[in-house]
């Protein structure tokens, strides 16, 4: 998510996205470029829906990138996807 029309200074707001996503107790991961969430459908795109309505509120302008991995049955993908990888450069 990018507010859009604030200046390049975009942390605070961000920042306002990011925290409605931890309060929400759902697994996550922030990092350089992203904040991962992971949980059921309507969860997340609640978390989603209520981290935009924080920026929007400060922000004329949000850019939002969406990108989903819907595997039913599996659960904590934030860290098994990469411990796999850390398995395999381990070899």
């Amino acid at each position: 998510m990018t507010p859009l029309g604030v200046g390049e200074d975009v942390g605070e707001y961000v920042a306002d996205a990011v925290r409605v996503v931890r309060e929400s107790g759902l697994p996550n991961r922030t990092d350089a470029m992203f904040t991962s969430v992971e949980g059921e459908w309507d969860e997340v795109m609640d978390v989603v829906k209520r981290a935009v309505a924080a920026v929007e509120a400060r922000a004329p302008r949000v850019s939002l990138v969406l990108k989903a991995d819907i595997r039913p049955g599996v659960t904590d993908g934030l860290t098994s996807k990469v411990a796999t990888v850390e398995r395999h450069l381990s070899e």
